[in-house]
């Protein structure tokens, strides 16, 4: 099914080649046509299933001849739970204004900086994206206005309830006007996200899309002890000793995916990095290059990790753990696919073996460790 029998204008299909989209995911088949018509939703799906531009798409077609005026209010909130997805939803909007017929003007807030900056910044804005407390500060010194919202999306609820914005999302949805469209995504349909289902949703399409199971029998998993001293060199060590041309390792953090690759490409190892804090564009690039061979190592935070998606993938190092057993299947499962095999490493050091016991026990599977002490990484 192509993107041109979903409903969308012309003006926003033709862009899409660009942005390497060929065909709709299953998410975006069922959520665009129902968002078009104006109707509430209800979407569960993992990160990475494509739900961010199944709701973009829809929002600025219906945006088109649409906007207020009014240079503090804004026609669509999005609310997400960090500063991270806020940047990273902003860019999706901003990738596909590109070529509108008017101009959609996006921008994202969240706490943890100035506010005064933000304040001047979401003037004559069209699009707001929001964590909710900042968008409650700048709500109260009268910075923005929400009520003439016309559409609201609440991006990863079940993570916003589970780091306690609920009454803060309370506190924002009796700003709001009554008569508005809500799509409501999540990853799960705990308890949490019926009741704000209820709240919220009047008759919405409910769209179901079930996670892919990860297969871990190709991949062959292995685990280095090692200090945090030492890791830095261990990277290196086992990239360079394996000849490995492509690798993808994952951190957990912004900061330290940008060291990594700092470090190793003044160790002669090609890198590039892929995160929130990158464009779109460097992103794009950065992951072509990866694919054509031009760059052997592409280090990604979780944040990215699930929209990066790279047939006969050889092999995935976790530089560090993610925070749940299930993103590192996830992780992990970038390799061992389409029937060919896969290496997937893991650097421990004394504070992470208690973790990766609990991912061991989650995942069913025990995980050969290997001492690092032994090895010789003097010029690595």
């Amino acid at each position: 099914m192509p993107f041109s029998s979903l409903g969308l204008p012309i003006f926003i299909t033709k862009g899409l080649p660009a942005h390497d989209y060929e065909k709709p995911f299953p998410i975006q088949e069922q959520a665009i046509p129902a968002i078009l018509e104006g109707r509430d939703l209800l979407g569960i799906a993992q990160t990475g299933s494509g739900k961010t531009a199944s709701y973009v798409l829809p929002i600025l077609s219906n945006l088109i001849g649409n906007m207020d005026p009014d240079s503090r209010h804004v026609n669509v909130l999005v609310l997400v739970p960090t500063r991270e997805l806020a940047g990273q939803v902003a860019d999706v909007f901003r990738s596909f204004s590109t070529n509108l017929p008017e101009s959609v003007r996006t921008v994202s807030v969240f706490g943890g900086v100035s506010i005064n900056p933000q304040m001047k910044s979401i003037r004559g804005v069209n699009v707001l994206v929001a964590t909710p407390g900042r968008l409650i500060e700048l709500e109260s010194k009268n910075a923005v206005h929400l009520s003439t919202i016309s559409t609201l999306v609440l991006d990863e609820a079940d993570k916003m309830l589970n780091l306690g914005f609920k009454d803060e999302m309370t506190q924002i949805f009796n700003l709001l006007p009554k008569k508005r469209q809500n799509l409501l995504f999540s990853a799960t349909l705990s308890d949490d996200v019926s009741a704000v289902n209820q709240l919220l949703l009047d008759n919405p399409v409910v769209v179901k899309i079930e996670g892919e199971k990860e297969n871990l029998s190709l991949i062959k998993q292995v685990a280095y002890n090692v200090t945090e001293e030492r890791k830095g060199p261990l990277l290196r060590y086992i990239i360079k000793n394996n000849n490995f041309k492509q690798v993808l390792v994952f951190t957990s953090s912004v900061f330290q995916a940008d060291n990594v690759v700092d470090k190793l490409k003044s160790n002669g190892i090609e890198a590039r990095a892929i995160h929130s804090k990158k464009s779109q564009g460097s992103r794009r690039e950065s992951l072509i290059a990866f694919k054509q061979g031009k760059v052997n190592v592409l280090v990604s935070t979780d944040l990215l990790a699930r929209g990066i998606d790279i047939e006969n993938m050889p092999c995935v190092i976790n530089y560090e753990l993610p925070r749940s057993p299930k993103d590192y299947i996830h992780r992990i499962g970038r390799t061992g696919r389409a029937e060919t095999p896969g290496d997937a490493i893991s650097l421990i050091t004394e504070e992470d073996k208690h973790h990766f016991r609990v991912i061991q026990k989650k995942m069913k599977r025990w995980v050969d460790m290997i001492e690092s002490d032994g090895i010789d990484l003097h010029n690595y």
